[in-house]
């Protein structure tokens, strides 16, 4: 386990510059989904959400596993053969489908609306705890449940003018992806106890790359015809994404306990938000934006610990 330094800032600095870069990837996810210019003025055309998502699992796996195998101070690569197969669900079930439902939530409706109704995921998992008993029904507890649902409300504009009306091409992704989010990290809270989340981590997306292979066959991308500039972006994304972002995070792990690391990450879903308004233009309405807020007050309830108990808390990890 990490020893927490008293230096807690460089922890908070980690996690926050993680964030900002999944920030930047939801936008550049959603510029890829919309041809839009991207930087160096290169429009391109766009890219499937299912070849963002299996690049990106595939070519941070590509990545992680030589840098893991020639490190020296690396973690053991070996899992026992009965944590394979939870490895393997996680991947596909956790990862894979997280990432695919969660970027073709921004493909199919917005930024905000994607990160925001993915980020319920805490919720999700308060209430498995509490159906399984882990976890007391407090109205703390009910309250952030209220908030998180009122928020997922007025974010997707359910009550607009002409009434209650759901866009549900964007919307019900966004859903699946959050369950999925909370799949990952019920599934995985044993699994990242007796393992270094490196480990984890390359296991998972490994999976997710297998997976993918089977769904999509490197034959239909071939027949794709994707650019080099095209290939030359999921490469980059992939690392902006995934490793360059999980290494500032589990960096911050190391200064800061993990239910402090979370209300950090936290500001993923306003960097998102904020990025995709300034370079894409999605400018929220006032209601959607007392929504998000309601939704990272819900999050915010949700992981603070109970006064007087020793019941564990819902720590979410980000999977973006």
């Amino acid at each position: 386990m990490p020893t927490h330094s008293r230096k807690p800032y460089r922890g908070y600095l980690y996690i926050a510059t993680a964030t900002f870069f999944w920030g930047i990837s939801a936008t550049l996810g959603r510029a890829a989904f919309t041809g839009r210019l991207l930087p160096g003025g290169e429009a391109l055309r766009p890219i499937d959400s299912l070849i963002l998502s299996q690049s990106r699992a595939t070519f941070s796996f590509l990545v992680l596993l030589p840098v893991l195998l020639i490190s020296r101070r690396g973690p053991s690569l070996r899992l026992a053969k009965r944590d394979i197969l939870q490895a393997a669900l996680l991947g596909v079930f956790g990862i894979a489908l997280s990432n695919y439902f969660y970027y073709l939530a921004i493909q199919r409706a917005n930024v905000a609306t994607a990160i925001t109704l993915q980020y319920t995921a805490p919720v999700w998992v308060l209430m498995y705890a509490i159906a399984r008993k882990q976890q007391k029904f407090t109205l703390k507890r009910m309250a952030a449940v209220g908030l998180a649902l009122a928020g997922i409300a007025l974010v997707i504009d359910a009550f607009g003018a002409g009434g209650l009306r759901l866009n549900g091409p964007g919307v019900i992704p966004a859903l699946l992806a959050s369950f999925s989010f909370a799949f990952y990290n019920i599934g995985g809270h044993s699994i990242l106890a007796r393992y270094s989340r490196w480990t984890v981590l390359l296991y998972t997306i490994g999976t997710a790359s297998l997976f993918w292979i089977f769904v999509n066959s490197p034959w239909k991308i071939a027949a794709a015809h994707y650019s080099g500039g095209q290939w030359l972006f999921l490469l980059f994304f992939s690392l902006l994404s995934v490793l360059a972002p999980f290494s500032l995070y589990f960096a911050g792990l190391q200064h800061l306990e993990p239910t402090r690391a979370i209300v950090v990450s936290c500001l993923e879903p306003v960097f998102s938000i904020v990025i995709a308004a300034v370079a894409l233009g999605e400018v929220m309405r006032p209601l959607q934006t007392l929504g998000i807020v309601l939704v990272l007050a819900a999050i915010l309830l949700v992981q603070k610990p109970e006064q007087r108990t020793d019941e564990p808390v819902a720590v979410i990890e980000p999977v973006d």
